[in-house]
């Protein structure tokens, strides 16, 4: 129920946001300056990285000089529990004051933008999954933020899709603390035994292609944690896809 109830009160920012869009100008995602379309605006457009070229096909990262299915050394030498994933930019200059405007911004109206983006940079392993999943939220952080801005991803790359859409799909078993300042692998710790598989859908994930949304991966700690989830309550695969990505250290 109270899922419920807080999708309907994002149904209801949505509308006021179409509502508005006919009145005043389009905002640019990262500085929110006005702009002739939506998207970004044409200083933000080069201060955003854009991840093209090739990438590794685990963690999304760009590698120069090497072919698409070859992973980094970072996932070489840390394998991820996922079969692939994807990102759209960099976690840097407009990239990340778009990822912090959706996360603590209040930006909805970013949605629609952003999954456009995540399914062209994972349009492959879109197409596979069986269900969409976001990142969860602990149920105080959700009090706390309001709404959960991975959901508002996932809800956004399902429009038009033949495939389901479970926001709920995991549940955050415990609270967990902030990891900006943490090492890789305080972070894998923090992440330990937080997250679980919502009983209800147990049986519904069996044999499954899932796909896991979430706005940033740094080492991919929570990723993990999740893939594993999925896989331990019988998912047959899981994949990844994120707007953002950290660098990793030099």
């Amino acid at each position: 129920m109270g899922y419920l109830l807080r999708a309907t009160a994002q149904k209801g920012k949505g509308l006021l946001h179409h509502i508005g869009r006919g009145i005043y100008p389009p905002l640019c995602l990262s500085c929110s300056a006005e702009t002739d379309t939506a998207g970004l605006c044409a200083k933000c457009w080069r201060e955003t990285q854009f991840i093209t070229g090739h990438s590794c096909h685990c963690c999304g990262a760009p590698m120069l000089g090497e072919p698409d299915g070859v992973p980094c050394d970072d996932c070489l030498y840390h394998p991820k529990p996922w079969s692939q994933g994807r990102a759209v930019a960099m976690y840097a200059g407009g990239a990340r004051r778009i990822t912090m405007g959706l996360k603590h911004g209040d930006r909805l109206d970013m949605g629609p933008t952003l999954a456009r983006w995540m399914a062209r940079a994972g349009n492959d392993i879109l197409a596979d999954a069986d269900i969409i999943a976001p990142v969860p939220l602990h149920w105080t952080r959700l009090l706390k933020r309001r709404y959960n801005q991975a959901v508002e991803l996932s809800r956004n790359l399902v429009v038009g899709r033949n495939v389901e859409h479970i926001p709920d799909l995991m549940t955050r078993t415990k609270r967990t603390s902030m990891q900006k300042d943490m090492t890789r692998d305080e972070r894998f710790e923090n992440q330990r035994a937080a997250l679980r598989v919502t009983e209800r859908f147990e049986e519904r994930i069996q044999g499954k292609q899932i796909l896991i949304v979430d706005d940033v991966m740094t080492t991919g700690a929570t990723l993990s944690a999740c893939t594993e989830a999925c896989i331990s309550s019988g998912a047959a695969n899981v994949n990844v896809l994120v707007f953002a990505r950290v660098a990793r250290p030099q």
